[in-house]
């Protein structure tokens, strides 16, 4: 059965007095005050030793791929420009051989001329030849590889080189003549 309207108690009235708190102050935080239940820790310990880890991993990383491949050639390192000498290989080179001269257009060339010798015993593998021109200031400005017409040569066999360059640096002061590095 419904109620009339009229025997209908109103609703109680709310009292609210957060408007008018009194702060004191003495008040602190309380470890009981209100928090979030799951908050995140950051443990610092923890997040040091990823850190180092992963530092570790990479650092790791970098130095086994400098020592299987060596430093990349971007690397401003001083390294040698030619490679040491072969066993029983004899280069033989001199420089009232090696000139340059020009052409009748007006361009210039460059002329390379000389003999690699097998003083050994034994058949021998010929590498490239490496010819760097270098300017006034002994820095390289131009370099050329040379494959040998041969490459095996037998003990005591001689090969002669004969190589015009071409498209030279009119800077180039001074040419040296060397094993191809690998």
């Amino acid at each position: 059965m419904a109620t009339p309207a009229s025997l209908r108690k109103p609703p109680a009235a709310v009292y609210d007095d957060t408007e008018n708190t009194v702060h004191y102050a003495d008040e602190r935080s309380s470890s009981f005050d209100f928090a979030p239940p799951f908050q995140p820790r950051r443990n610092w310990a923890k997040i040091g030793t990823y850190a180092a880890s992963i530092f570790a991993v990479v650092t790791l990383g970098l130095t086994g791929a400098i020592a299987w491949g060596g430093l990349p050639n971007w690397i401003p390192t001083p390294h040698e420009t030619f490679r040491q000498g072969e066993p029983d290989l004899q280069l033989d080179f001199p420089r009232k051989r090696q000139d340059r001269q020009r052409l009748a257009d007006g361009s210039d060339f460059f002329s390379v001329s000389g003999t690699i010798g097998n003083i050994g015993s034994e058949t021998r593998y010929v590498p490239s030849l490496l010819v760097v021109l270098r300017d006034a200031r002994e820095r390289i400005i131009y370099e050329k590889e040379i494959v040998p017409p041969t490459r095996k040569l037998a003990a005591g066999e001689v090969i002669t080189i004969n190589e015009a360059l071409t498209d030279i640096p009119k800077a180039a002061t001074t040419a040296e003549i060397g094993w191809k590095p690998d």
